[in-house]
């Protein structure tokens, strides 16, 4: 099992960056691939980014292609989500999420066994 907590979330304005992280703790982290997700008031969760658990192979959700880079510390036991750019519409809870299995892919909630409680991110116009 493990354990994840985010932080690093804030109040940005447009056009701004921040860095979330996810710090885990438990079983070894280079167990789990890693997942971002971010859900806005009355809205689903929505998939953002993933990473393998050598941290070789990323994948993003075409609205933050580009924008958001996904990184992970193996030996820190860390995940990191680098966001420029920031838009209001990316105003949100951001969470991070730990996949034990190989299987579901990375953009599905339901492949994700572990989740943190999340890190609001406000971005101002």
């Amino acid at each position: 099992q493990v354990q994840l907590v985010e932080s690093g979330g804030g109040s940005v304005q447009a056009g701004g960056s921040l860095r979330i992280t996810c710090a885990a703790s438990g079983r070894s982290f280079s167990r789990y691939a890693m997942g971002w997700f971010r859900q806005a008031p009355g809205k689903e969760r929505e998939f953002l980014s993933g990473i393998s658990r050598s941290g070789n192979s990323t994948f993003y959700a075409d609205s933050v292609k580009g924008r958001f880079t996904i990184s992970r510390d193996n030996a820190k036991s860390m995940a990191y989500l680098q966001m420029n750019s920031l838009l209001p519409e990316d105003t949100a809870v951001y969470y991070c999420a730990a996949k034990e299995g190989y299987g579901g892919g990375y953009s599905h909630r339901s492949a994700y066994d572990y989740w943190g409680q999340g890190t609001q991110v406000t971005v101002s116009s």
